[in-house]
């Protein structure tokens, strides 16, 4: 997997961390989800936790940009910080093998399988587990996803 603006995403870097792993759109009615994400982003980053914005384009064409306008769109809309993958699939044929590691857990519904829309949530434990899923409804600041971050950044690695 790469960086958004080129390079290698080294997974492992974020070993011993809590990730948040989100596929996000810029052209999606969810993308205001990038104010949250980034509130999490600056409230837990000292403390061992990243949230990773992983661009995908699968429904219905919401992030149809190159790497460098989703940068450039994110940055001054949003003020991302966080880091952001390549655009890859998470659904399909095609599907990244880090979503292949990632769809198994279920939601709080029950939901498994293929991703549904854009901002599907996915919690990744310090000790590397998927510990949490969360529909692309649910905002980044609810609850259930602040006390799963806060779960897991109690816990050793």
């Amino acid at each position: 997997m790469d960086n958004l603006q080129g390079g290698s995403a080294d997974l492992s870097q974020y070993q011993g961390k809590a990730v948040l792993i989100v596929n996000v759109a810029s052209k999606c009615g969810l993308t205001p989800q990038y104010t949250a994400l980034e509130e999490l982003q600056k409230q837990y980053a000292d403390r061992g936790f990243t949230v990773l914005g992983v661009p995908c384009n699968q429904f219905m064409g919401q992030e149809p940009g190159t790497a460098d306008e989703i940068t450039k769109f994110c940055s001054a809309t949003y003020g991302v910080t966080f880091p952001m993958t390549e655009k890859v699939d998470v659904n399909g044929e095609e599907r990244h093998p880090l979503y292949a590691n990632l769809v198994d857990m279920a939601d709080a519904e029950g939901h498994t399988g293929d991703v549904r829309w854009n901002f599907e949530k996915f919690l990744v434990g310090r000790s590397g587990d998927v510990v949490a899923r969360f529909s692309p409804q649910t905002t980044p600041d609810a609850p259930e996803v602040v006390a799963a971050i806060e779960r897991e950044l109690s816990t050793e690695s």
